[in-house]
């Protein structure tokens, strides 16, 4: 299913109504006993092959083999450890945010509770690359690494004065549509116009206020997660600094 274009506001226990559903977990996706997993898909498009949801575990370790897809993650509760065929090992924490390279050889192990933000991107008409190596497939990003000025303020249009912004591009997928990051701006107004991309943000400082073409306004803050559809028509204002942590798919 496509749903509508609307700014999308994620809960971590997914919506009061419904909660998290069970999932239903195949054997053969793991070396270890079958966990319990719940997730809440938030957004879907099944054509395109990506999803944006909350999802949980308990303690698990899957089978080792080809990641399911580019991944974006933001680890709400518990860690784990991506390993790769010669036992090396990426440890990621909670609170961190992590992005994982589709097809990457590797198994992702964990002791005890765990809850994520996640958006997936898998092409179902691509064929799954081969990639002998997993070095440099999951990128942990760094809330205080340094960032580059920016040379415009895409994809935004603004209205008045031009903010300074600033950003680190730290993965890119081997499609060249699937992106993560950071990002910060100064003060600013962007005008009424359709999303040109689809966008999962994690806030990390500050303050912004989404309109949508209704009128409908969605203000978020540090630690808070929300989904901007592709097409989605909105402005966004900055009254004084706000820096996030970002995906952006473009399908």
């Amino acid at each position: 299913m496509t749903q509508e274009q609307r700014v999308i506001r994620l809960e971590r226990n997914g919506p009061a109504d419904t909660g998290m559903p069970e999932m239903e977990c195949d054997p053969a996706d793991f070396q270890s006993p079958v966990p319990t997993q719940h997730v809440y898909v938030y957004f879907e498009d099944r054509e395109a092959g990506f999803s944006v949801g909350v999802w949980d575990t308990t303690t698990m370790q899957e089978a080792f083999g080809p990641y399911p897809g580019d991944e974006f993650i933001w680890v709400l509760e518990g860690e784990f450890n991506m390993l790769d065929g010669d036992g090396s090992a990426v440890h990621c924490s909670n609170g961190s945010c992590v992005s994982f390279r589709n097809a990457a050889p590797v198994s992702w192990k964990q002791e005890g509770y765990l809850k994520k933000f996640y958006i997936t991107y898998l092409n179902p008409r691509a064929e799954t690359p081969r990639i002998d190596s997993a070095r440099g497939a999951i990128q942990v990003l760094d809330p205080n690494g340094p960032l580059e000025a920016m040379k415009d303020t895409r994809p935004f249009e603004i209205e008045g004065e031009q903010p300074v912004q600033k950003n680190k591009t730290s993965f890119t997928n081997d499609a060249g549509n699937f992106f993560t990051g950071t990002w910060e701006s100064g003060p600013m107004v962007s005008k009424m116009r359709p999303f040109p991309t689809h966008e999962f943000v994690r806030m990390l400082e500050g303050e912004v206020t989404i309109t949508e073409e209704d009128g409908t306004k969605h203000t978020f803050r540090a630690d808070d997660c929300f989904f901007v559809p592709k097409g989605t028509v909105c402005s966004w204002e900055i009254r004084e600094r706000v820096k996030k942590h970002y995906a952006v798919l473009d399908v």
